[in-house]
């Protein structure tokens, strides 16, 4: 039986499986013990402290640990096994049912029996974020520029569109554009200094300029706020009609002659996202199949034969700054006027982390896999809401389960957006084809 090049030799793979899952249960151990096994709570008599030890708990974890690392193991030996042989998974041909049932669900989930006010809340959420992962996705995934401070743009939005709002009275549908003009002018901005660099250098520049922005935002008192935040944010309306919970003229009830709700307004800040998300997701694709974004793959690829193609680096960083910034200051405008007040404290680098997180999961490059990251992700944290501390270790194992299982993402797919009709050798013989 063929064995991992890991694997010392003469050992059988089971006996070099459950050495490896020993080890790893060991590790697991002396992680759980002092951060889970050990708890201090508050005495009801005395208000002191004591230390309350939970070592069910740390068992439970360890023999998970384990198994989960002797399964992962006999899974690999067993694939070895088959001489290397590893059927591919077809996501192009699962993308063609998944992506419409998930429009349809889309659509349809304010009007399917059962869905309550919190549900179209937390599917506004998951839009978010799957509109801010697509922005990042042109970044990231499409041009390969590893961007740590993308919530600034972000936060540019938000704080943009509350301004334009509260100091000269200007609709959402009038703010909304500018937010995302203002947006991708920092992001040309924050494109000029990081044109030399690359890889670790480039994510700690951009980690640097995500955290200016909100130092900033939180010691402008006189324009931002300051801590205090921006409130009394005016909130979008339907052509005019307002949405207001007694109806009356001029409100949304009126205008179709039905009882005045207040989920009528949640509904319709649900269709605006989806609007807005589904408009990313078309002009990324359409710059994909552009000549710009094929440009974008070559830079990602490897920039120093882009630059021997006679690319423009430049303009080539430049312009998938400003349109990724773009899309995250239309996201930052809408989480304005949904929240109606925004402060410092919504942009910060954990916001970040979470939709560099979504993009790197579902699959550099992937629409489809951002979406369902972004499913997944923000929609499972919050149904494990109700489980307190332990929802961090869920989601902690549930990424790591993601990137063991694939690496490269949910929907792993690198090939170029474009290619020729056809390759063949330099000899001249046929050696295939290929649509693009």
């Amino acid at each position: 039986m063929p064995r991992d090049a890991g694997s010392a030799p003469g050992r059988p793979p089971l006996a070099e499986a459950l050495r490896d899952a020993v080890i790893t249960a060991a590790v697991a151990a002396l992680l759980f013990i002092p951060l889970v096994g050990l708890r201090t709570d508050v005495s009801n008599a005395g208000g002191g402290l004591f230390v309350r030890t939970r070592w069910t708990d740390v068992l439970i974890l360890v023999a998970i640990a384990f198994a989960g690392r002797l399964l992962m193991n006999l899974f690999g030996a067993a694939r070895a096994a088959r001489s290397g042989v590893r059927l591919p998974v077809a996501w192009g041909k699962v993308g063609v049912v998944v992506a419409p049932a998930l429009l349809a669900l889309a659509l349809l989930l304010p009007w399917i029996p059962g869905t309550s006010r919190s549900t179209l809340d937390l599917g506004i959420l998951v839009l978010t974020y799957v509109m801010l992962g697509w922005g990042l996705n042109i970044v990231v995934g499409l041009a390969g520029l590893l961007d740590l401070g993308y919530v600034a743009f972000y936060a540019v939005g938000a704080y943009s569109y509350a301004l334009l709002s509260t100091t000269f009275g200007l609709s959402f549908w009038v703010c909304l554009p500018l937010a995302g003009i203002l947006a991708a002018f920092w992001g040309v901005l924050l494109g000029f200094p990081v044109l030399r660099l690359r890889g670790d250098y480039l994510a700690i520049v951009t980690l640097a300029f995500g955290e200016i922005i909100r130092i900033v935002l939180l010691n402008w008192v006189s324009l931002t706020g300051g801590p205090n935040g921006i409130g009394g944010i005016p909130r979008p309306s339907f052509f005019g009609y307002t949405f207001s919970a007694g109806g009356g003229p001029g409100s949304f009830a009126e205008l179709f002659g039905i009882e005045p709700s207040p989920t009528h307004r949640v509904v319709f800040l649900y269709y605006v996202i989806l609007v807005l998300a589904l408009l990313t997701n078309w002009v990324t694709l359409r710059l994909r199949r552009q000549p710009l974004g094929r440009v974008w793959e070559a830079l990602r690829e490897d920039e120093i034969a882009a630059r021997a193609l006679g690319i423009n680096v430049t303009n080539t960083k430049l312009s998938a700054f400003a349109i990724g910034a773009m899309f995250g200051g239309f996201a930052g405008a809408f989480f304005a006027t949904r929240q109606a007040f925004i402060s410092p404290e919504s942009f910060t680098f954990i916001e970040s982390a979470i939709i560099l997180a979504i993009v790197v999961l579902g699959g550099l490059g992937s629409q489809l896999g951002v979406a369902i990251a972004a499913l997944v992700m923000i929609g499972g944290f919050e149904v494990f809401r109700g489980l307190d501390e332990w929802r961090m270790l869920v989601f902690g194992t549930a990424m790591v389960v993601i990137m063991v299982w694939r690496p490269r993402g949910l929907v792993s797919s690198r090939t170029p957006s474009v290619t020729l009709g056809k390759r063949r050798a330099i000899s001249g013989e046929h050696v295939g084809e290929g649509r693009g």
